[in-house]
């Protein structure tokens, strides 16, 4: 599983971006594929890549312990 850090969480919108640990890009994510639903930024997270509608998109999205 890849792991990053959250870099930016809109919580309105309850979307956000992870910067892939061992890549340049960053990951979109929807609060709904975060285990928990509470995320801030800066946190360390796991989580499976999947293809969606406009991209590569974080799913399963899970903090590190």
């Amino acid at each position: 599983m890849p792991e990053g850090t959250v870099k930016f969480y809109h919580e309105d919108k309850k979307y956000g971006f992870i910067e892939m640990q061992d890549d340049d890009d960053d990951v979109f994510f929807h609060i709904s594929q975060v285990r928990g639903a509470v995320i801030e930024e800066g946190e360390k997270v796991k989580f499976r890549v999947e293809e969606g509608e406009d991209g590569p998109r974080a799913a399963d999205v899970a903090r590190l312990s």
